[in-house]
C-alpha cells in the first residue's frame, strides 16, 4: 500500500473516531441534562404553571363599562380587574370598582368598593367592602351596596353611615329610589336611626 493511501486510511480513521465520540458524548450529555432539568419536582411545577395559566385566561385588566339604565339614566362602570364568573354566563367579578352615575336630573352618584359584581345582562352591580358614595355633597360609608336596574333602586346595607352638611347618620339600610329621587332609612328591630344633625 502506497504512502499516501495510509495516510488517507489513517486520517478517515479518525476522522469517524472523532464524530463517534462526538455524539457518544452528546447523547450521554442530553440525557443527564434531561434528568437533571426536567425532575419530578419541576414537572409538578411546570404543570401547576399551566394550570394557572389557563385559568387566567378569563381574567382583564382596566376594563370599562358604559350604558344607560331602564329608567334612562347614563353610567359608566370601572375596575382595576376582572374575571369571567364559570356558572353565571355574563356575570363578571371585578376588583377596585368605581361606578357613576348621572341621572337625568343632572345630579351625579359616584360609588366605589374594593370588590363588586357586575351582570351585563341584566345591568346589575354589587358593591363590597370599603364602599364609599358621594351624591350631592353627602359622603357614604359602608360594606355592601347593591343597584338593581330591573328596580331601580340602590340597596346601601352593613355599617351604613352618611355624612354631610346637616350631620352624621348611621344606619342598618339606605334603600334610594333612583327613579323617584327619594331616600328611604331604616334600621334593625325597629331600633331608631342614629343620627346627629347640626342646625346651624
Amino acid at each position: 500500500m502506497s504512502r499516501k493511501k495510509k495516510v488517507i486510511l489513517i486520517q478517515s480513521s479518525l476522522l469517524f473516531a472523532g464524530l463517534f465520540i462526538l455524539i457518544f458524548t452528546y447523547l450521554n450529555f442530553d440525557k443527564r441534562s434531561s434528568n437533571k432539568i426536567f425532575t419530578e419536582e419541576v414537572k409538578l411545577e411546570i404543570d401547576k404553571k399551566i394550570k394557572k395559566d389557563s385559568t387566567s385566561e378569563n381574567v382583564f385588566y382596566d376594563i370599562e363599562y358604559s350604558g344607560i339604565d331602564l329608567s334612562g339614566n347614563r353610567y359608566i362602570l370601572k375596575a382595576k380587574e376582572a374575571r369571567n364568573d364559570e356558572n353565571i354566563d355574563g356575570l363578571l367579578d371585578l376588583k377596585y370598582v368605581n361606578a357613576v352615575f348621572y341621572f337625568k336630573n343632572d345630579k351625579i352618584l359616584n360609588i366605589s368598593s374594593d370588590t363588586g359584581m357586575y351582570n351585563n345582562r341584566t345591568l346589575d352591580m354589587l358593591f363590597e367592602k370599603n364602599v364609599k358614595g358621594n351624591y350631592e355633597g353627602s359622603n357614604l360609608n359602608a360594606e355592601k351596596a347593591e343597584y338593581l336596574n330591573t328596580k331601580n333602586l340602590l340597596f346601601i346595607t352593613d355599617n351604613v353611615k352618611l355624612v354631610d352638611f346637616r350631620g352624621t347618620m348611621l344606619a342598618d339600610k339606605l334603600i334610594f329610589d333612583i327613579k323617584n329621587n327619594t331616600l328611604d332609612i331604616s334600621s334593625s328591630e325597629n331600633e331608631k336611626v342614629n343620627a346627629n344633625i347640626n342646625y346651624k
